[in-house]
């Protein structure tokens, strides 16, 4: 399982995520990148990221990582984003009154909204959405292997990628509107979701991630 580098550009869930890592993969060596340097060598990245976008893209850029990720894409290496990890690997967001992101997805980030269609409780939808919602698995992956269709997933976000079928899709869930719980491609695999908070099924994940080669 070898080297596991964490990038740390000032916003992520660090340290649930690398003790989630700890947990599933003991063996591994989990870092803590604050620099391109520190995660040089490492055969699997994960990109955390909790709060706004503009903060997030600024320490991602300014820290030198944009070019670290796309390197290790090109490369084959195995990537895992999480939460806003994920966001910034799309084209544009709604968010801080709109955000070029990374491109590396074509897809957009789109705010909720404050008037969220009328939930099964007769209430509207609270903004952010924050709690356990159901995904379905629209493809099958490595990352999916033992969890099953339909398992829980812990969710804490109020912008979201639209569940577009156009090949990147992975896996879907619904909050007044249908969105991207999980989106892959080739060696990249990123979920809206915290599988660190997900109990036993996104541990599952996390373990599947660490001993993934990359391949779809």
């Amino acid at each position: 399982m070898g080297r596991i580098a964490v990038l740390d550009y000032g916003m992520g869930n660090l340290h649930s995520v690398a003790s989630a890592l700890d947990k599933v993969a003991p063996e591994a060596e989990v870092v803590l990148a604050q620099t391109p340097q520190q995660a040089q060598g490492a055969e699997r990245l994960l990109v955390p990221g909790v709060g706004a976008i503009r903060d997030c893209m600024a320490g991602f850029v300014e820290a030198g990582f944009a070019p670290l990720l796309k390197d290790a894409i090109a490369a084959g290496t195995p990537v895992l984003g999480i939460c806003v990890g994920m966001q910034i690997m799309m084209r544009h967001s709604e968010e801080n009154n709109g955000i070029d992101c990374l491109d590396i997805f074509p897809q957009p980030v789109k705010f909720f909204g404050n008037d969220l269609p009328l939930a099964a409780t007769g209430e509207r939808l609270k903004v952010p959405h924050m709690g356990w919602n159901q995904v379905q698995q629209t493809r099958g992956h490595p990352l999916w292997a033992g969890i099953a269709d339909g398992s829980r997933f812990y969710f804490v976000h109020s912008y979201y990628v639209p569940a577009e079928d156009n090949g990147d899709l992975a896996g879907r869930t619904d909050y007044g509107v249908p969105l991207a719980a999980a989106v892959a491609r080739e060696n990249i695999f990123a979920t809206q979701f915290h599988p660190e908070k997900s109990a036993d099924t996104g541990l599952q994940l996390l373990k599947n991630f660490v001993s993934w080669n990359g391949r779809a």
